[in-house]
Parts: C-alpha cells; structure tokens; sequence
C-alpha cells in the first residue's frame, strides 16, 4: 500500500517555468492526504517558499528543503546539515569575482544576497518568491550554511566545470536547472533526506512513489519502488528511474482513478 508521494518541483510538479499549483495538482495532494499519504515536496527551494506554494495543504506534508539539507515533517524539524564554514566562504568569494555569477547563500528561514544587479534581486523576490536578505558583506553572514548556489544568467554550463573544478572535491555540487549549480555539504542529497523521513514515519520503500528531472533527483530515484523521471530529462537522468511520465498529475491521476475512485 502507497504511504508516501515524493517529488521534486521545478521541471517536474512546476512545469514550463510554472511558479504555482495548478488545481488539480492541489486536490490530488489533497485527496492523498486524506487516505493517509504524505506528500512529500523535494526541491532546492526554502522551507518559507515551500509554505507559501503549498498554502492549507503544508500543514500534512513534509518537506526536503535546500537539496537535502533541510527536512521538515509536519512543522518539525527532522534534520539539518550545514556547510564547513571556511569553504563556504571560499565558494562565496569565488563566485563573488567571477563575472555574470550571482550569490545564493540558504539559511533556514531566508537567503542571503549580495547582488550585484538589480535584475537578480527582483528575481528571487519577485518570480521565485523566496524570503530574501540582503547584505553589504556575506561572508560575515552568522548563522549556517545550508547551501550555497551560483546563479548565471547565460547558463549554468558556462561556468560549472570551473566551480566543480574548483570545489567538487569537498562539497557536494549538483546542477539543479538550466541556470543554478548548488553547493552543499557532501553528505546533503534528497535521497538521504527522503530516508530520514521513511525511518521517521516507519515508511517503507516498496511504500513510496517518487518523481524528478534533474541531477539533484538522482538519489531520491533509488528510495521508492515507482520511480518517474519526466520525458524531458537528459538520457543520464532517465538512467536512474524506473519509468518515464508526461507529468506528475497524470500519473497521480492514474493512480487515484484505480485506487479510490
């Protein structure tokens, strides 16, 4: 029996550069939840982001935040793992001095700016809608380092093999769109987190269902007996799931239509 629904959301649940649920995405979640499966959002997103995306339905899910880094069941907090300090600021002033790169720093309730357009900044308050800071100095930034992330305008393929060059080493690096690469803690991945989170609720893998499109889905493809990977993704991605979809709602369509309809 199906107790959990894991999936990532940009290029996946968000499709087209889509920024909001869809309605039939919201009463296909809802309608999960209440025959007792926990919908699982696992992205690079904030938590904050990830609460105003979902609305009513947050308060029954759980969710895999920064990649991995963060994870949150219900309103509590099931794990956090933070970035080495001193490298994370060796990555911060590296994409600092590299030209067309922006900053990206993940704290647990904010992220952390120090832009060097006008542009950037509307973009991540404005079209993603994350809770933004914005600082003078982010190295001097207090409190952990749950991820960092280069932001490049003209694609992330321009600049990431200098960055993994540079740091792949020591940190975890994951392409995680046409324009971000991400840098964590090597240890940080969904698929850990998505583990944590069966061990907490005493889920099972042959229990769970997940979908993705990216590098950063790769480990969670390996936590569920139905894995999709969407029909848009790289053939190195398709590699690692067990099917291919469309989209997620036709398969939770699917799903529902056989099972409580």
């Amino acid at each position: 029996m199906l107790k959990m629904v894991a999936s990532d959301l940009d290029g996946t649940l968000l499709q087209n550069g889509a920024q909001s649920l869809t309605e039939r995405a919201k009463k296909q979640i809802h309608c999960l939840q209440g025959h007792g499966i926990i919908f699982v959002a696992a992205s690079g997103r904030q938590y904050p982001n990830l609460i105003r995306l979902f609305g009513e339905l947050s308060k029954d899910m759980a969710f895999i935040c920064e990649n991995g880094a963060y994870t949150i069941c219900q309103g509590r907090e099931v794990s956090q793992v933070s970035m080495d300090r001193s490298l994370g600021i060796e990555i911060l002033k590296e994409i600092d001095r590299t030209d067309g790169c922006e900053i990206l720093l993940s704290g647990k309730q904010t992220s952390y700016l120090q832009p060097k357009t006008e542009e950037y900044v509307y973009r991540m308050k404005s079209i993603v809608k994350n809770n933004v800071t914005i600082v003078e100095d982010i190295t001097k930034v207090e409190e952990p380092f749950l991820k960092i992330s280069v932001y490049c305008k003209e694609g992330i393929e321009k600049v990431a093999k200098h960055f993994t060059e540079c740091f792949g080493s020591r940190a975890k690096a994951t392409i995680s769109g046409k324009l971000w690469l991400d840098f964590t803690d090597k240890k940080v991945n969904k698929g850990a987190a998505l583990l944590a989170l069966q061990k907490e609720l005493g889920v099972l893998l042959e229990e769970t269902m997940v979908f993705g499109d990216n590098y950063n889905d790769l480990e969670l493809f390996g936590c569920a007996k139905e894995s999709y990977v969407m029909e848009s993704a790289v053939p190195e991605v398709k590699a690692y799931a067990n099917y291919e979809a469309d989209s997620v709602e036709n398969v939770l369509d699917r799903f529902i239509q056989q099972y409580y309809i």
